[in-house]
This record gives C-alpha cells, sequence and structure tokens, in this order.
C-alpha cells in the first residue's frame, strides 16, 4: 500500500509541475478500436483519423478532430435463416475541450462536440455527436513529438434515441508552434 501511495504523490508531482507551459499548436494521427455499446445490428471495428491540439492557455486545449470507424459486419439469424448485415461506418468531425495536467507526463479529462454520420446499405443519416473521456500522453523531450493514449465514449444522439460507441485509442501528436513562455 505504501508504494501505490509513493506511486500517486508521484504522478501527482509530475502532473502538476508543468502546468505554466506555453501554448502551441499541433497535428496528431490516431488509430484503435470502436466497439459498439449495447448494439446488436454492428459489431466492433476499426478506428482512424487526425486532430489538432490548440493550445493558447495553461491547462485549457482545443482540438478540432475528424474520425472514420468502419464498423465490423454481424451474422443474424431470422426465422432459421442466417444472412449478414454489414456493419455501421461513421464519420465524424467536431471538436474537444481537454483539461490538461502536467508537462512530458501529461493526464487530461475531455469532452467534445460534433458532426457524426452514420452509413451502411439501409442507413444514411447525420446526426449532433457528443463524446467524453480519459487521455495519457507522454512527451519526447526536444522533439516536439507526444504520444497519446485515451478511453471514450461516444454518443450519436437522435431526438431520445442514440447510438453509442466505446473507443480506445493510440496517437502520435507534433507540436509545430510553440508559443513563448509569459
Amino acid at each position: 500500500m505504501k508504494k501505490f501511495n509513493a506511486c500517486l504523490v508521484a504522478l501527482a508531482i509530475v502532473s502538476f509541475a508543468g502546468t505554466a507551459r506555453a501554448g502551441g499548436i499541433g497535428i496528431g494521427a490516431f488509430g484503435g478500436v470502436s466497439v459498439p455499446v449495447i448494439q446488436d445490428d454492428t459489431d466492433r471495428g476499426t478506428l482512424f483519423g487526425v486532430r489538432v491540439p490548440v493550445s493558447l492557455v495553461p491547462m485549457l486545449t482545443v482540438e478540432p478532430y475528424y474520425a472514420s470507424t468502419k464498423g465490423g459486419d454481424v451474422e443474424k439469424d431470422l426465422f432459421g435463416d442466417s444472412y449478414t448485415r454489414s456493419g455501421i461506418d461513421v464519420t465524424s468531425f467536431g471538436a474537444n475541450l481537454l483539461v490538461t495536467f502536467g508537462g512530458p507526463v501529461q493526464f487530461y479529462p475531455f469532452a467534445g462536440i460534433g458532426s457524426f454520420k452514420l452509413k451502411r446499405d439501409d442507413l444514411d443519416v447525420s446526426q449532433t455527436g457528443y463524446n467524453f473521456g480519459l487521455g495519457l500522453g507522454f512527451g519526447v523531450p526536444v522533439t516536439g513529438l507526444s504520444v497519446h493514449l485515451r478511453g471514450e465514449l461516444a454518443a450519436a444522439v437522435d431526438g431520445d434515441v442514440s447510438r453509442k460507441w466505446a473507443n480506445v485509442t493510440a496517437g502520435l501528436n507534433y507540436s509545430f508552434l510553440k508559443l513563448p513562455t509569459p
């Protein structure tokens, strides 16, 4: 238990030590897996996209994004006959707000809003989408590169009905513009 507490204290010190850093602009690519939540008409699929983190004040980052998911096909049985239903493909774009703690090691909760387009043979709709989750970033000193791991829950909402996905992603960001420290 003492080792666990010591690790938590060390992580807190590292996280809060770099909160007074300067802002900047970067670009990143990510990929991962998307798992439908309480949906039996599509299976898990691959997810990839790009993000453009813009940090103008310490601890707050606005991050426009584009993401694309290829949903997996599902085998269904109907009255003894088996058929394959194609998965739902989702493209989305929007913006996240990250509350970032840390320096070279970052921890950040985030939430966002966007436009989700859901498509397959019998489905072609655009809906407002929301997402939230937690991220962990590891910066490589001097290079401007950082690796980010995230877990999020995303939902495309249409009135009282929504489709939800749990996403896990890994990505690489490059900061190409650093603003001077005040």
